[in-house]
């Protein structure tokens, strides 16, 4: 018996898993907002900051950062004053990263060309699952800091 009823009981088995894990349960919802790049001082790198709302059931993991803007981008966290290098970030299921000064926050190097206050950089965010966003991100005074 064991055979015959083996094959088409798994089979069941697994549907009734898969049922069960889509029901109530949906994928990040995410939202950029808050993004801007404070004019840097030096013409060939910059720092940029924004905060990623996700508003789904799961998690989702922020892997890179691109642009044409900048030969290359990359993640990094400051804690107790030492800034070090990150491979992705978590936004949390109903949750939020906060990109910002003296925290999380991208790094934009061999740039273009420096960028002015009003300009726009397009950033393209990837994540490990999903589309990617894109976001144009307005240049502020070196001084800007945003309420809240």
């Amino acid at each position: 018996m064991r055979g015959r009823f083996g094959p088409a009981a798994a089979a069941v088995g697994l549907l009734a898993l898969a049922g069960c894990s889509a029901t109530g349960s949906s994928g990040p919802e995410l939202k950029v907002s808050g993004a801007y790049i404070p004019q840097p001082v030096l013409a060939d790198m910059a720092a940029g900051y924004f905060t990623v709302t996700n508003t789904g059931g799961t998690d989702a993991k922020l892997t890179s950062v691109t642009s044409s803007f900048a030969g290359e981008i990359t993640m990094h966290t400051t804690k107790n004053d030492q800034m070090s290098g990150v491979t992705a970030f978590t936004v949390p299921a109903g949750g939020k990263l906060t990109l910002s000064l003296g925290g999380n926050h991208l790094m934009l190097m061999d740039l273009k060309r420096k960028p002015r206050v009003g300009d726009k950089v397009s950033l393209e965010l990837h994540f490990a699952k999903g589309s990617p966003i894109d976001v144009r991100v307005p240049v502020k005074p070196a001084t800007y800091r945003p309420e809240g």
